[in-house]
């Protein structure tokens, strides 16, 4: 059956989760920084995840921009740094991610080519809307799907649910692209076609779901999507 929707995770999908803490790194006055950003971006993101499972276990919802200052409270703490205006200046900077190099290009292909288009991601909608306009993408995006549309979050069925009611389309119409190894896998389990994006070179998830399509980066979709 044709793909006519290509669904895309955001953080780390499209987006590039490590420039908040690498830009901030670059700018003066930095110094201590400069010598951990790798750390504190790995575990920031690390710590983000954990946090949106473990709140969903728990059943103590909080949004992904809470979620995000706790996680970097965290990544900072881990580090040994207290500065109440170096955390403020990285909040702000998750706002304005830049995208990956090949993903501006690769979606005006498949707008071209007549596909639907969406983010489903466990941001909030506000969140969303601001980086996909700073990465100046948002133009090619016919919507973009929050968790906070239903008040759980990734990797629970109901957010998958929302790719239908939202696009009238089967599961098997769908490609679902995500850089995050157990989205791709639920996502699989699904039902969607999934293309995971391994940017990291890393083993596949030993979880139910496995992705069709392993790739390096974004500029294989369009193919998989038959265009």
């Amino acid at each position: 059956m044709a793909i006519t929707t290509c669904i895309f995770d955001a953080y780390g999908t499209l987006l590039d989760v490590a420039a908040a803490a690498r830009t901030a790194a670059e700018e003066p006055g930095q110094a201590q920084l400069a010598e951990c950003w790798p750390d504190i971006a790995q575990n920031w993101r690390l710590k983000q995840l954990q946090y949106t499972w473990l709140r969903t276990i728990m059943e103590d919802h909080a949004d992904f921009w809470t979620v995000t200052g706790d996680a970097l409270d965290w990544a900072l703490a881990a580090e040994g740094i207290e500065d109440a205006a170096l955390r403020a200046r990285l909040m702000e900077l998750y706002r304005e991610l830049g995208a990956y190099p090949e993903v501006a290009p690769m979606l005006r292909k498949l707008k071209e080519a007549g596909l639907n288009t969406a983010i489903l991601s466990n941001g909030t909608p506000e969140m969303l809307e601001a980086a996909t306009v700073s990465a100046g993408i948002r133009g090619d995006l016919d919507d973009i799907l929050s968790v906070e549309m239903c008040g759980i979050y990734k990797p629970a069925k109901v957010v998958y649910d929302m790719v239908g009611r939202r696009f009238a389309c089967a599961p098997e119409k769908v490609l679902f692209v995500s850089s995050n190894g157990w989205d791709a896998a639920a996502a699989s389990a699904y039902g969607f076609t999934v293309a995971w994006a391994n940017r990291a070179d890393e083993p596949v998830e030993c979880l139910p779901g496995k992705p069709a399509h392993v790739l390096r980066d974004l500029s294989g979709i369009p193919a998989l999507a038959g265009i």
